[in-house]
């Protein structure tokens, strides 16, 4: 049986989490078109005949670090990337134009021990125009693919090369026991506000999401069967808060509607979701480590 830690490294929004979803099959990572997305190391558990694989989904690493949490971010990464891995896949984004970031980036994959895999990802885009600024590093790589992670195109091949490569078990090594399945290093409750925090990402605009953070309060299955959630949306300034509610409450009322069927069709339950909005100029210390 082959078995391993397989570490998916790259830039901001080159499709890392996307990946991992749709190679598992659930989602485990949340996905949005803005930078920053996933804060935090994600495992997914892939289990086949051939084998085992943890997946694991990094924050992607910025180039320059302006604020706090990017530079939190960054440093949840680098960890990751210390850690022992069996097999590394560099993703790339060839729509995007080759950069300092980019650069960074390249550097800790050229100093990884384990394999290391080139991956293009997006090649569903028509016209990759920067795909010649990466043609240089093709040579370092063990191995060069291109697939689209959105539409499930050409990653069937990198599957086949990742089993072939990973190190043969005589019995499996991954135990799950309180943990999340297919999420094996995040429980319930932070599952559920990064599908919150998603919707944030994806229906308010440019700062808010950066500005914002989940709470979970309570979870508790009521008599009914309805599954209670008691969550809060800081930020970290009171003009978020306003554009968080909204007029007459429509925004909170839209964000709670699309989190509350997410989460009902991810637990399989009826779901009440009393969500509200405050104010915490200082979460990013308070909460996030």
């Amino acid at each position: 049986m082959k078995e391993g830690y397989v570490l998916l490294l790259g830039r901001p929004n080159v499709g890392k989490s996307t990946f991992v979803n749709n190679v598992i099959g659930q989602k485990v990572a949340i996905t949005s078109p803005k930078p920053q997305t996933t804060r935090q190391v994600i495992q997914g558990f892939y289990h086949e005949d051939r084998g085992n694989i943890i997946f694991t989904d990094t924050p992607g690493i910025f180039g320059k670090t302006k604020d706090l949490l990017s530079k939190k971010i960054n440093e949840r990464a680098l960890r990751e990337v210390n850690k022992k891995v069996d097999v590394v896949i560099y993703m790339i984004d060839p729509t995007r134009r080759r950069d300092f970031e980019e650069a960074k980036v390249l550097g800790i994959a050229r100093k990884m021990k384990a394999p290391v895999i080139l991956v293009y990802n997006k090649m569903d885009n028509k016209d990759p125009k920067y795909m010649v600024q990466y043609k240089f590093i093709e040579d370092e790589f063990q191995k060069v693919f291109r697939i689209s992670a959105l539409e499930k195109k050409h990653m069937k091949p990198l599957l086949d090369y990742i089993f072939e490569i990973l190190p043969e078990k005589t019995e499996s090594e991954f135990t799950h026991e309180g943990l999340v399945y297919p999420i094996l290093n995040m429980d319930s409750t932070g599952f559920i506000a990064e599908l919150i925090r998603e919707k944030i990402f994806l229906m308010m605009g440019e700062e808010i999401p950066y500005s914002s953070h989940i709470l979970i309060d309570e979870i508790k299955e009521r008599g009914n069967g309805v599954m209670y959630i008691k969550a809060r949306i800081l930020t970290t300034a009171d003009r978020y808060k306003k554009m968080l509610i909204g007029a007459r409450g429509r925004k909170i009322k839209e964000i709670g509607s699309y989190a509350r069927k997410e989460i009902a069709l991810a637990i399989n339950k009826k779901v009440y979701l009393d969500l509200t909005v405050e104010t915490d100029p200082h979460w990013q210390e308070t909460y996030f480590s």
